[in-house]
């Protein structure tokens, strides 16, 4: 029965459990119970994913507005020092990179020189891999593009040789940021996106070489349209350098260790009183003006200035490693494991910083607008981002420091390694400015050749930016660099070995084969790209178009197991007694990923269904 003015309860149509009303069917309870079930799956999906933004923690502490005044303060002033200590450690983390670079350039000494002036050079494969050789030597792609730019000016190399060598300082400049990713070994899911991070940058100048060399070599593109870009070029001989972030880390930098950079660009060039010096570490800090003559009086100039020259003031430097009797090699090897050991500790001290700074509601703010769309023209994001990192490395004045300082915030989910694709291409850009203020240093012909070879440095990183970032089909460098995070974590050795094969090995070994003259070149380089592009296409193939392959093709097991796994080597790798925490952990976590929770089912008992919440 109904009342008087009251509506009838909402008839489903099913009578079978002898209700009408919907609240006394078992079904509803059993439709939010499934949407709560659901919910639950994706987030536990989401947490299982390990490239997803990490999600912040709420503040679990007491609300701002129930704490007391000395509550306030307290908290006021860990954050504080919270904030302090983390600039503090970046300012360290910066430093430790100059010290890095410096302790490179050391141990490298005069081969540096050797090396471009090679006389292979003209081919323009080994210049590429002389191009890479040479930023990782200097540990920065700045430093060997303002040599590469002075040896143009100074008419060593001409632009058709730089240009190969100018694309290898690109690749090489990415090492940084990967050694500093492996700080973050110990954390499997943390490495991977670290790892990835730093990799995307690998993958992105590895594709625009392979791309625009080819190109550059069967068409002249760059080389053509940056000449008639100068063809009527008549500037005055100029120059400068900026400043920025150096005058902040310098003071510190200086009394550790001071490097002549006029040495370095002689041993580059090969040219000038400078170009016999043994050492690298700096011997005059002041110059003082002398009579270029000691029987003649001091002659005026038309400007009614005194003609004097400039020499240099015995021990007027003071810094650490100032008039040592340690070799430039000595002091490199004790400034490389300094370096490292604060490069380390550095990053191991902001990550747990910023793991404790990222709660609260202002923390997940800042994190969603960094990698958060811009509404309505969300297109726009990625080109915003562009820019941003583009001036922050023209801040900074080098690629390395942004890249690396970017790694570790990946590393821990801050930002994606979608975002940070952008961040990096702007990295490529901002860098580009060093080799033009040092292009107009030059004078003449030399001027013009070496603003040349500076605008191809700009084009290479514009053209590779509009051939992988604009379509999104085209970003393959993300796939490739999550490819390399994932078997990472999964074999984390792998790290070391990419690493030195891609960096030491593959320049080393073409570099040496150059020295066979052309014919060992072409005869065994030849073949080795050869079988490299075929193995990449049936990769390809394998994974996107199986079926059009024969049985024997659709998978490597027909090779040893060697030739297609990793396993083998894991396995001895992990046998080493210096592995054996390693070793552990890897067992340990395996058997972890193994431990499946059981939903009960209720077939011991048939009168009870986990789904069912009727009696």
């Amino acid at each position: 029965m109904v009342a008087f003015n009251q509506d009838p309860p909402p008839y489903d149509g099913q009578m079978d459990n002898g209700h009408v009303n919907t609240a006394y069917n078992g079904d509803a309870p059993t439709k939010a119970a499934d949407k709560e079930r659901e919910v639950q799956e994706r987030s536990k999906a989401k947490e299982n994913d390990p490239w997803a933004i990490v999600e912040l923690v709420e503040d679990s502490g007491p609300k701002w507005s129930d704490m007391s005044t000395s509550d306030k303060v307290k908290r006021v002033l860990l954050n504080t020092a919270k904030v302090c200590t983390a600039l503090g450690l970046l300012y360290m983390f910066i430093c430790s990179l100059d010290f890095l670079s410096a302790s490179f350039r050391l141990i490298a000494g005069k081969t540096t020189g050797d090396v471009l002036n090679n006389e292979y050079v003209k081919n323009p494969i080994v210049g590429l891999m002389i191009g890479i050789l040479v930023t990782v030597l200097v540990q920065s792609s700045s430093t060997s593009t303002s040599i590469i730019v002075s040896m143009v000016s100074a008419g060593i190399l001409n632009v058709h040789e730089a240009v190969p060598m100018i694309m290898g300082s690109n690749i090489g400049t990415s090492v940084t940021n990967t050694i500093v990713s492996l700080t973050q070994v110990g954390d499997r899911n943390e490495f991977r996106r670290a790892f990835a991070g730093a990799t995307v940058h690998d993958m992105f100048n590895w594709l625009t070489v392979f791309t625009l060399l080819t190109i550059e070599i069967a068409t002249g593109l760059l080389e053509t349209m940056t000449t008639a870009m100068v063809a009527d070029l008549g500037w005055a001989s100029g120059g400068g350098e900026v400043k920025l972030l150096k005058y902040l880390t310098e003071p510190f930098t200086k009394i550790v260790i001071q490097l002549d950079k006029e040495v370095l660009n002689a041993w580059g060039t090969g040219q000038g009183e400078l170009a016999n010096e043994t050492s690298l570490i700096k011997r005059y800090c002041k110059k003082e003006c002398i009579e270029a003559s000691t029987t003649a009086p001091l002659l005026l100039t038309q400007t009614g200035a005194s003609e004097c020259e400039k020499v240099g003031v015995p021990h007027s430097c003071h810094f650490l490693f100032y008039e040592t009797s340690l070799t430039d090699s000595q002091v490199g090897i004790i400034l490389l494991i300094s370096s490292l050991l604060i490069l380390c500790t550095a990053l191991v001290f902001i990550v747990k910083i910023l793991n404790s700074m990222m709660k609260g509601k202002m923390a997940m703010i800042i994190k969603k607008t960094i990698n958060a769309d811009i509404p309505y023209v969300p297109w726009l994001t990625g080109y915003i981002a562009i820019l941003v990192g583009a001036v922050m490395t023209f801040l900074v004045q080098s690629s390395s420091i942004f890249t690396s300082t970017l790694t570790p915030l990946i590393g821990i989910g801050v930002i994606s390694v979608e975002r940070s694709y952008p961040l990096t291409l702007g990295s490529n850009i901002g860098t580009t400015t060093t080799a033009l203020l040092a292009a107009m240093a030059g004078e003449g012909q030399g001027l013009v050749s070496a603003i040349q070879i500076a605008l191809v440095h700009l084009f290479f990183n514009i053209f590779g930016i509009l051939l992988f970032y604009p379509i999104p089909f085209m970003r393959f460098p993300i796939p490739l660099s999550k490819k390399l995070g994932d078997t990472t974590a999964k074999y984390r050795w792998f790290a070391i070995m990419y690493l030195v094969v891609m960096f030491f090995f593959l320049p080393g070994f073409i570099f040496l084969l150059s020295l066979g003259g052309k014919y060992a070149l072409y005869f065994v380089g030849l073949p080795l790209l050869i079988l490299f592009v075929l193995v990449v296409i049936l990769n390809v193939m394998q994974s996107k178009c199986p079926q059009i392959l024969p049985n024997v093709l659709k998978n490597w097991n027909w090779l040893p197991k060697p030739l297609h796994s990793l396993s083998p080597y894991d396995k001895c790798c992990l046998a080493l007694p210096c592995c054996k925490s390693c070793r552990d952990a890897t067992e340990e976590s395996n058997e972890l990923e193994k431990v499946e929770v059981e939903k009960t089912t209720g077939i011991e008992n048939q009168a009870y269904d986990s789904n069912d919440t009727r009696f």
